[in-house]
């Protein structure tokens, strides 16, 4: 084997089409009424163009979704890429539509989001590093509703907001700890108003995913009018809208709801737009980038973060719920690294190889499997393929898939880009073609808010029961009572373990789900349910990827993964 060259480097070395000419291969016409350059190989698309599409057929739409994740992830972003790539290779118009990446994990521990290996979006340094600004706006639009808030009682609080009742907190792009809980106004011509507050990370915003939800600037604007922001002394809410803020939010926000287009490695197309967190928020791409996709192409590849148990369900009961969006197949990102570390092999053991402990934690994919298959979508494997991976191993899932009456497909595309996922490429179109879509969800809208979150805690995490104290209760009792009891669930909790503890691998059962804390997205027509430890503002670990980040003697960025 020759050397093994590092994502950036592969991305440097990349042969990259102007934005046009990749546009060109979606029927996007050259002219500035469809799309604007942002530089040479980045465009966003006009909405106004898009309207012009409403009538054209919608393609077919591809989820992919992965097993449990290790720490450094799975690769559903490289599998997403991938199999885009693949199904250009057969001869299908695809778009691949992905999540931008927030500067959190890019200088956290995950690194960036943009592929890797010769499955990745290029230009990968700008696709990692601020982009076109679109956080840079979601963050600004949050904040200036935080700076309103503060302004409105410091000018005579004509709205009667309680301070202690203030649920909006402030957001930035970025693991800060130091952030989570502040004091304001300690000094100053503002002493007088002084009041506790904090910061989540700006993937967390409800603007983030209003941002995300939202099918047009109309629909965004009433949507984040509908914020509630803080509670009065009697406990009547208080709205953005009562603040006037949804004009000028809107206004921030204009520019960076047209979704961003890049490309592939192979010059494929790439949609890259909106990003909020998988186990924080609802972990998908934009609407109106999938919507944008299914007009323009015959197949669309998306993600949803993390394990089945967060990204697909949220998928498909919050982002399929709120769209009308429905999967036609839905792919599951399996690694043999990952099997092993749920059948109990350390990380420092996991290049040799154990086919026994694959075997072990076979019961994670086992139950993802039987999981996803309630939403009654066709599903199929991708084995993503490590280069310590033996073909022991390899067969040992695949065996089991088939006996499961799932194909499990190897991957090579991170070795061998679009080559290595046409077989999988070619089962997805059969799939598609073949088995009947009986897509449905998990609950109904219209059953208690309590029995929502009992259902996909029993249901998907496998969990023996629920634990909410009398206050959760009486704040669900609220929202119902607010008229936000149809809402969907998001649930907050740790991706490494259908559980809320991160060391229980594998499929566990008779575990609870403890509830810290019930959020009201008014704005985003959701409920954020925070269970266990889980941070809406991470910290950075102890060796950060910001140590290994810098330029070289050239200019040239080192160290972004």
């Amino acid at each position: 084997m020759g050397e093994v060259k590092s994502d950036i480097e592969i991305a440097r070395k990349a042969d990259m089409k102007p934005i046009k000419d990749v546009l060109a291969k979606i029927n996007v016409p050259d002219d500035p009424s469809a799309f604007s350059p942002m530089g040479r190989h980045i465009a966003k698309i006009n909405l106004e163009y898009l309207d012009s599409l409403q009538n054209k057929p919608e393609g077919k739409l591809i989820l992919v979704t992965a097993i449990t994740p290790t720490p450094a992830g799975e690769g559903k972003t490289t599998v997403s890429v991938g199999l885009n790539d693949g199904l250009n290779k057969i001869g299908k118009k695809s778009i691949v539509c992905l999540r931008e990446p927030s500067l959190g994990p890019s200088f956290g521990m995950k690194g960036g989001a943009a592929g890797g290996g010769y499955a990745q979006v290029v230009p990968m340094e700008q696709i990692n590093l601020h982009f076109t600004g679109d956080f840079h706006a979601i963050t600004s639009a949050h904040n200036l509703l935080s700076a309103l808030i503060d302004n409105h009682i410091y000018w005579g609080n004509k709205l009667n907001i309680d301070d202690k009742k203030i649920v909006w907190k402030r957001v930035m792009d970025m693991n800060d700890r130091a952030l989570r809980a502040i004091n304001i106004n300690t000094k100053g011509v503002a002493k007088d108003f002084p009041r506790e507050d904090g910061f989540d990370i700006t993937v967390a915003s409800e603007v983030m995913a209003i941002f995300c939800l939202a099918n047009n600037l109309k629909d965004l604007e009433k949507r984040i009018g509908n914020i509630t922001i803080a509670y009065t002394k009697d406990n009547k809410p208080i709205y953005a809208k009562d603040l006037k803020a949804q004009g000028p939010m809107t206004v921030l926000l204009k520019e960076a709801l047209r979704p961003n287009v890049t490309q592939t490695l192979e010059n494929n197309p790439a949609i890259i737009h909106g990003g909020p967190f998988a186990n924080i928020a609802h972990g998908c791409n934009s609407v109106i980038a999938t919507k944008a996709g299914l007009k323009l192409a015959d197949y669309v590849v998306t993600e949803a973060g993390f394990g089945a148990d967060l990204g697909a369900e949220k998928f498909m009961d919050i982002k399929c719920r709120k769209s009308e969006l429905k999967p036609n197949c839905i792919v599951i990102v399996a690694t043999i690294r990952a099997l092993k570390m749920h059948g109990g092999i350390e990380k420092d053991d996991l290049k040799k190889e154990n086919v026994d402990a694959v075997k072990k934690g076979l019961v994670n994919l086992e139950r993802h499997i039987e999981n996803v298959k309630k939403f009654g979508v066709p599903i199929t494997v991708a084995v993503n393929h490590f280069v310590n991976d033996t073909n022991n191993e390899v067969d040992t899932l695949v065996k089991f898939c088939n006996e499961k009456d799932v194909k499990a497909t190897l991957c090579t595309h991170w070795s061998n880009g679009g080559e290595g996922t046409k077989e999988i490429a070619s089962h997805v179109v059969e799939l598609i073609n073949k088995e009947k879509n009986k897509f449905k969800f998990l609950y109904e809208d219209n059953i208690p808010l309590l029995s929502k979150i009992e259902k996909i805690a029993k249901e998907i995490y496998r969990a023996t029961e629920v634990v909410a104290d009398k206050k959760i209760i009486e704040d669900l009792n609220t929202f119902e009572k607010n008229g936000y009891g149809s809402l969907p669930i998001c649930v907050a909790k740790t991706q490494y373990s259908f559980s809320t503890d991160p060391k229980l691998k594998g499929a566990p059962t008779g575990h609870s789900l403890p509830i810290r804390e019930v959020r009201l997205s008014s704005g985003a027509e959701f409920i954020v349910v925070i269970c266990g430890s889980i941070m809406t503002m991470p910290g950075l670990p102890r060796v950060p990827a910001a140590d290994s980040i810098r330029l070289n003697e050239k200019g040239e960025i080192e160290g972004l993964f």
